[in-house]
């Protein structure tokens, strides 16, 4: 697998001039697949202000990587150690009283950033509860126990722009901040947009849009967005371990749930799902090999799946161009995705197990 260094930064720039405010790029999971350290330093040379995380595991790891900008995480349990984060300069996230009561207990000076649900019933203070919470984070400020950095809240349709759901969780989350600034609460940043509603809905920016998966030049509303020129990030190539041919009739793989129509020959793969490679694709994705499109023929298994090559005879070792950006005819992240019955993030945060990763662009 290699990643392009250059094409994160080159997207972080992009997504930038188009939205006019701050950013923040958002590296959970290993970057997407990516490498977390790598794309948030990415991020940070393109003039991202803000990085995000999903945990404080993933922020502290930052933080031990030598990252030091404004960094947030959201994503807590009962008894996480809010302490080590304060101590590592990260804006930690609250959803209630009773996390805000968990960070006052600690006795350091915090920033914190509150979560309203606006309708998208996951993460975040419930709008019965708002009042109470945005209470007490003012009570916390006044007494020094932190200060309110954001207000955010997140988009549960943002990939579809007509739906209903948009513009109803950006009245709820006006109608939240309002409560906020009337409580005395002054946050720096107000945020809502992801990727897609960064890109699609321009009254959603607010100070600042969360850019997950557009930082990797993939797609984060297909059929929806237009073209900003972003560069996939990520390639995943591999090698063929060996070709031969097979006789009509032939069962492929585990079940014999693909039989050949005439003699052919197939080519194997040597990665599967414990590399990443989705096992609902068996049957419908392609690879590039030797300039050709090749479906995929039977199960993906573990550790390799087998192509058609239709006759042909590349010698074993041959490269195997798995998904990139699309430039030299080979599938992308969202064409796998539509093989896979999934969404291309889905597909590029998978992506590793065994498969060694080297960036290049730094």
């Amino acid at each position: 697998m290699v990643v392009d260094l250059g094409a994160i930064r080159h997207n972080v720039r992009t997504l930038r001039a188009l939205t006019g405010v701050a950013s923040m790029t958002v590296v959970k999971a290993d970057g997407y697949g990516h490498g977390m350290v790598e794309a948030a330093g990415a991020a940070r040379a393109a003039g991202s202000e803000w990085v995000g995380v999903a945990t404080i595991d993933e922020a502290l790891a930052l933080r031990a990587a030598g990252d030091e900008g404004r960094l947030l995480c959201w994503l807590t349990v009962p008894g996480e150690d809010w302490a080590a984060a304060i101590d590592a300069g990260v804006d930690v996230t609250a959803y209630t009283v009773a996390e805000l009561d968990e960070i006052a207990a600690t006795g350091r000076p915090a920033r914190v950033q509150l979560k309203v649900d606006t309708g998208l019933s996951r993460g975040g203070a419930a709008l019965a509860d708002w009042s109470a919470v945005v209470a007490r984070a003012r009570a916390g400020e006044r007494d020094g126990s932190w200060r309110v950095t954001g207000v955010w809240s997140h988009l549960a349709a943002s990939d579809e722009p007509s739906h209903p759901a948009n513009d109803a969780q950006e009245r709820a989350f006006r109608e939240a901040l309002e409560v906020a600034e009337s409580a005395g609460l002054a946050p720096e940043v107000r945020h809502l947009a992801n990727s897609a509603a960064g890109i699609l809905r321009p009254s959603s920016r607010f100070d600042l849009v969360r850019f997950g998966l557009a930082s990797y030049g993939l797609d984060p509303a297909p059929g929806e967005t237009p073209d900003l020129g972003l560069r996939p990030a990520m390639t995943v190539r591999a090698r063929l371990a060996m070709v031969k041919p097979i006789a009509a009739g032939a069962g492929v793989s585990y079940g014999h749930t693909w039989h050949a129509d005439t003699d052919t020959t197939v080519g194997l793969v040597p990665v599967g799902y414990g590399d990443g490679i989705p096992r609902h694709a068996s049957n419908a994705a392609h690879v590039l090999v030797d300039g050709k499109q090749r479906a995929m023929r039977g199960r993906v298994c573990m550790d390799q799946f087998v192509v058609d090559l239709d006759g042909d005879l590349p010698a074993p070792g041959t490269e195997v161009l798995i998904l990139g950006p699309g430039t030299h005819g080979e599938p992308t992240a969202q064409d796998w995705a539509e093989a896979a019955g999934t969404i291309s993030y889905e597909i590029v945060t998978r992506i590793g197990g065994r498969m060694r990763r080297r960036t290049v662009g730094a």
